[in-house]
Parts: C-alpha cells; structure tokens; sequence
C-alpha cells in the first residue's frame, strides 16, 4: 500500500489523544493535507463521536517488558503496512522500530519529550551504579538506532544535547474560548495545578498548602496513581477536604483541563516543583497554559523558571520548601486583585503573541515539507540512475 505525503505517528507509551501527539501534531499535519495515522494503544475509557484522526489501536500491556517486545513488535508490523513517507515516533523504547522503518525513500523522526539521561539518574528508588548503568545503555542504543534519524526537540535545552535536533517546542493551543475569557471580580481561594500528578512534580508540596494557609483549596487535575493520592490526603491531614483531586487512577482529556481552567475565578495556577535537574531547565508546559487562561503562575525559585517569569512578569516564584514564603507569595495576590490582574494579563498577552502552538505548527509544517522535498529528490535520482 503507498500513498503520498503518509505519515505515520507512533506510541505505545502515551496516552492515544495526548495532548503533543494527538491535538497538536497529528491534527494539525492533517489540516495540512498530510494523510495522517495514528498508531497507539486503546483507550476504552474515551468515547468520542468523532475521531477526525485514522487510528489504528495498539494492544495495551501492563507488563513493561511485553509492551517493550510483544507490544513493539507488533507496532512495527502495523506501521511497515502503511509504507508511510514519514515515521513519527514518540518512546525511547520505539528505537529499534524506527530503525527498522527507516529506508532510502522515507524519513524516521524521534520525539524527543524528556531529558532521558537526567531522567533515570535521579530515579532514587535504584542504586546510583544501577542508574549510571542503564544512562550509559540507553545513551549508547539511542545513538546508534538514531544514526540515521531526524530528532525533533520538545523542549528548548534539549538542544544543548541534541545540536542537530529541531525544536517543535510544546506550546499551548489557544482555545477561543479561554481566550475570550476575562477573569473578573475578586480571585477566589483556589490553586489549580493541571497535568500528571507525580511526587517530582511537587504532588506533596501542593497538598500542604492548605495546611500553610487555611484558607485555600488545592484542585489536582490530572492523572494521579490512587496510592499518591492517598499520600497527598495524609499530607493534608485535617485539611484533606480542601484538597479535589480529579483524575485518579485515570487520564483526563485536553478537553476537560481546559474546561477546568474557565470553571473558577482561580487565584493562580501552581507548579511548586522540588529541585531535580531535569525540571529545574525546563520551561514547563503548564506555564504556558495557565498564563493562556490569564491566571498568575506561582512556582518554584529555580533560576530558568524565575527567570522566565521575570521575563514576561505573569507570577511568583518561591522556595518550594519555605512555608513562609508560599503564604506570602498567596497572601500577595489575595491582597493584590490589581497586580494579581496584570501577572494573568502578562501571561496571556505573551502567549497569544509568540507562546503558543500555531508558531510551532508553521515550523512543524514547513520542515515536513522538506523532508518529504527531499524524498522526492532521492526517488528522482534513483530513477535518474537506472
């Protein structure tokens, strides 16, 4: 089976309408004029009355070693079907399969979503040579498999590891109608943290806030593992009722976050993150998206961050262990409305401007229609030299 200008998007780890995957790069490759599928496991908890992407579902494995064989294999099989011009993939564990995909006439792009390498040096739960061990191995496969490869780059200091890598960075959507949505009278006392819901994404430092201010109530929006969540209500302890969490044990689609954020007259959006090499360099994902709903940002002091925030003047950063300074950074805001107006004005402003997905999606755009630019070129010369 051929086709021009396929393309094929590939996981078997992420959730099949993730946000990078499905609603930014799948949907609008397709706007494009690109034939566009989607190779990733089912999702029998999502129904949709129409799905406008072509999605072909992977078994799902709880198992990680027979998702990472039986579960790639199979992936590799249904991909080599759809003879694609472009293989798109998003795992580490999806290099072999990429590699094997990979001839004269297409293009293989990896995805490169996490700093991998920091990423499994501060797993604490196995010993540092353990980690050290299986940094090396993974570093070692990847750049072998990727040898021929382009690498596409969520996140702007992945660069600095990969200088031949193109940023696609991930950028909000902008929703209209958040966009039209202009917060008035005073905030309420309500935190909205969105996203995956993990301990190195600050899930026990969010849930003593209520108990550093009384006065507040924390929303998690986001997947969260039911054991963390129980750990998160402990955490809050007599203030455990001042604590929503929705998502547990469960994906929560784009659709619904992005209802959340018009739900309340939030006082902010948090990232109170504890230091880790990885998140301290990154720009994170939900900075963008809470400054698109026009909602101050307070986050961790770390000095990428703080001076993100500096930059485009749209929240507070704070030590994530300093009780004090939280309570300040919330107590400012409740008795600042005006400035605390302004700090969401800035963010949507800058997000509306340059911070968002349709300038990467020009990018994304115009280098697929090099690439496949390039295939031409190569198809042509082979024919010139029969």
């Amino acid at each position: 089976m051929t086709a021009s200008n396929r393309v094929v998007q590939l996981t078997t780890v992420h959730h099949p309408y993730d946000p990078r995957i499905y609603h930014k790069e799948c949907k609008s490759l397709q706007k494009a004029g690109f034939e566009v599928f989607l190779l990733a496991k089912e999702d029998k908890n999502s129904e949709r009355k129409e799905v406008p992407i072509k999605h072909i579902k992977l078994k799902s494995y709880t198992s990680r070693l027979k998702r990472m064989t039986i579960g790639a294999l199979a992936a590799y099989k249904q991909a080599k079907k759809l003879n694609a011009d472009v293989y798109h993939f998003h795992d580490p564990e999806l290099l072999p399969v990429g590699w094997l995909l990979k001839n004269k006439s297409n293009h293989v792009i990896y995805d490169i979503h996490e700093d991998y390498i920091t990423s499994i040096m501060q797993k604490d739960y196995m010993s540092r040579p353990i980690r050290k061990l299986i940094a090396f191995t993974y570093k070692t496969m990847e750049r072998f498999f990727s040898k021929n490869m382009e690498l596409c780059l969520a996140e702007k200091y992945y660069q600095d590891i990969y200088p031949t890598g193109k940023c696609i960075l991930n950028y909000p959507t902008i929703n209209q109608k958040i966009s039209e949505h202009h917060r008035t009278g005073t905030p309420e006392y309500k935190l909205l943290y969105t996203g995956n819901v993990t301990l190195d994404r600050g899930a026990l430092i969010h849930a003593r806030i209520p108990v550093i201010d009384e006065r507040m109530e924390v929303y998690y929006v986001g997947k969260c593992p039911n054991q963390l969540a129980e750990q998160i209500y402990n955490k809050a302890a007599t203030r455990k009722d001042n604590i929503q969490i929705e998502g547990i044990d469960q994906f929560v689609e784009k659709e619904d976050i992005e209802e959340r954020y018009l739900q309340h007259n939030w006082l902010a959006g948090i990232a109170l993150f504890p230091p880790t090499e990885h998140y301290m360099k990154k720009e994170l994902t939900k900075f963008f998206e809470y400054m698109n709903a026009g909602i101050p940002v307070i986050c961790s002091n770390f000095p990428v961050w703080e001076n993100f925030i500096n930059k485009h003047q749209c929240g507070i950063t704070v030590d994530p262990y300093n009780d004090q300074e939280i309570k300040d950074a919330i107590s400012y805001l409740v008795e600042n409305p005006d400035k605390a107006e302004e700090m969401g004005a800035n963010g949507k402003k800058a997000v509306q401007n340059e911070l968002n997905w349709e300038v990467e999606e020009n990018k994304l755009k115009t280098w697929y229609a090099d690439l496949l630019r390039s295939n031409q070129g190569e198809r042509d010369g082979d024919s010139n030299g029969i």
